[in-house]
């Protein structure tokens, strides 16, 4: 009876149509956000202007750079700013147009993530935009007609268009001028939501047998260099008198409206009382300086006052709006209401998942917490229905963590084992708020690579035979086979005979052992 004993070992080179395999496995480990830049350019900058030495101000080689694959994450939009990873340098890649990026808004910026990897690193980058003074003042038409009576008292204000400026701080509109200024001067108030009340006041009594038409012009001057300024003419219209002037049933109307409700919605309805009777008592409705933008959207009913949609409302494009209702007798007197209609945010849009970065494949010997992907969510609705929460399915040995405000990372729980489980299939959910909630999901596989952790076993623990003496050299006496569990190269076996000696005779010199036709899955 002879004992055969068997070890594991790595085959360097296999004869035949086996080679040995190689395989590398790179994983990256995601830390934690490690700095962050803040860079300040003015708008309208040519493509190709520098904003900034990133590399010098994250603290980071060029070389870097290269070897992480740096590159820009931007959450949807237009990506406004280039990396030059070879001279760590960022640059403009669109030009900039802060009036179309921010609106009145200020400060005005935009903010983007640099990620590198092996390892993974993540930088916030925001970039402020500063204005300059490209456009100039205008109102919204290019004349004004007023009907003035001409027994109006001296004092009796009127209500001008407001001037606008897409920009901000002292390009903006400084100050107003009226020429000439005769039988009107112009008073301007500043009101609690920040905006300006123009009125043209009357300083001398009007007479419409010595002069049936007056011509003004009003003046919008910004305080940018060089100076912009705009115009708009004042034609007036002298009429015979009218005693009494509408009186609106109210200064301020304020409505919640809910944002994508129909076209033809009735928000609010407006009125005013006028004491004359006949034609002058007759009060008519108009939005004389209402800006474009409402104007798609709003239509005020000449008759009755009734306001009702026309265009869509989205919340995420604007929140409020504001606009004054004139009500106007035939006689050139007038009265102004102010409308504030206040969007109310819908669930209307569901979130979003974007990977940043996922390794498809990991080795089963991985510590608990490897990172396995970076993904970023986002939702463009606010409040509650902007709040998301993001989960896995929970038969996996994966959790879920979160890195940075809507980033998250997928990292292992628990130790891992390809023998039992070679592959998991794991499913993002990610879900807000609102009423009724929306979601959406991915699916990603993670395979779990091989590490040579198994030993090789014997089908059996002991083989026995009986052989006659004298036989012929080559006789076989049986077969050995043994498994593991390991795959590929690593479950590759050899088998070799303890070093035993049977009456001072080396076994060797008795039997030998040959190898098998090789396993066509190995």
């Amino acid at each position: 009876m002879f004992v055969i004993r068997m070890d594991c070992m790595w085959i360097s080179a296999v004869r035949g149509r086996w080679r040995t395999l190689f395989v590398i496995l790179c994983f990256c480990e995601l830390s934690s956000v490690t700095g962050q830049a803040r860079y300040s350019i003015p708008e309208e900058q040519a493509e190709g202007s520098f904003v900034g030495n990133i590399a010098r101000d994250l603290g980071l080689d060029v070389a870097r750079l290269v070897a992480g694959k740096a590159r820009i994450i931007t959450k949807g939009g237009r990506q406004y700013v280039d990396l030059k990873r070879d001279k760590g340098t960022l640059v403009i890649k669109k030009r900039i147009d802060r009036e179309e990026l921010c609106g009145k808004t200020t400060p005005c910026s935009f903010s983007f993530d640099v990620i590198l990897e092996n390892p993974i690193h993540l930088y916030r980058v925001t970039v402020e935009v500063t204005d300059i003074n490209d456009n100039s003042p205008s109102f919204p038409k290019p004349e004004i007609n007023l009907k003035i009576v001409e027994n109006a008292a001296v004092g009796t204000r009127f209500a001008l268009a407001n001037a606008a400026d897409p920009d901000v701080g002292i390009n903006d509109i400084q100050k107003y001028a009226l020429k000439p200024s005769d039988n009107f001067k112009l008073e301007i108030q500043n009101q609690a939501d920040g905006g300006r009340l123009i009125e043209m006041v009357l300083q001398k009594p009007l007479d419409r047998e010595k002069e049936e038409t007056h011509t003004l012009m009003l003046i919008a001057s910004d305080g940018g260099e060089p100076h912009r300024s705009g115009t708009v003419r004042i034609h007036i219209t002298v009429l015979d008198a009218n005693d009494n002037a509408p009186v609106c049933s109210q200064p301020v109307y304020k409505v919640d409206v809910r944002e994508n409700s129909p076209a033809g919605t009735l928000i609010t309805t407006v009125s005013a009382n006028d004491a004359d009777a006949g034609l002058y008592g007759d009060v008519t409705y108009s939005t004389p300086h209402i800006n474009k933008e409402a104007e798609q959207i709003f239509d005020v009913n000449v008759k009755t006052g009734e306001i009702k949609t026309t265009g869509k409302l989205d919340f995420e494009k604007s929140k409020s709006y504001q606009f004054n209702v004139q009500a106007s007798d035939h006689g050139g007197f007038t009265d102004t209401c102010k409308v504030i209609v206040n969007i109310i945010d819908e669930n209307d849009n569901v979130p979003t998942i974007q990977f940043m970065s996922f390794s498809q494949s990991i080795p089963e010997d991985s510590p608990p917490g490897t990172t396995v992907a970076v993904f970023n969510v986002d939702d463009e609705d606010s409040d509650g229905n902007g709040v998301v929460k993001c989960s896995i399915n929970s038969d996996v040995p994966f959790k879920i963590e979160s890195s940075l405000t809507g980033y998250y990372t997928i990292v292992t729980d628990n130790f891992l084992d390809r023998e039992s489980v070679p592959e998991y299939n794991v499913t993002i959910t990610v879900s807000d708020q609102g009423s009724p909630p929306l979601s959406t999901s991915k699916n990603i596989n993670i395979k779990i690579s091989d590490v040579n952790d198994s030993p090789p076993k014997f089908h059996q623990s002991e083989y026995s035979k009986t052989v006659p003496e004298n036989n012929s050299p080559g006789f076989s006496v049986f077969t050995v086979s043994a498994s593991d569990a390991d795959w590929g190269q690593n479950a590759r076996v050899s088998y070799f005979l303890e070093e035993k000696e049977i009456n001072g005779v080396a076994v060797s010199s008795f039997v030998s052992l040959l190898p098998a036709m090789p396993d066509p899955l190995l």
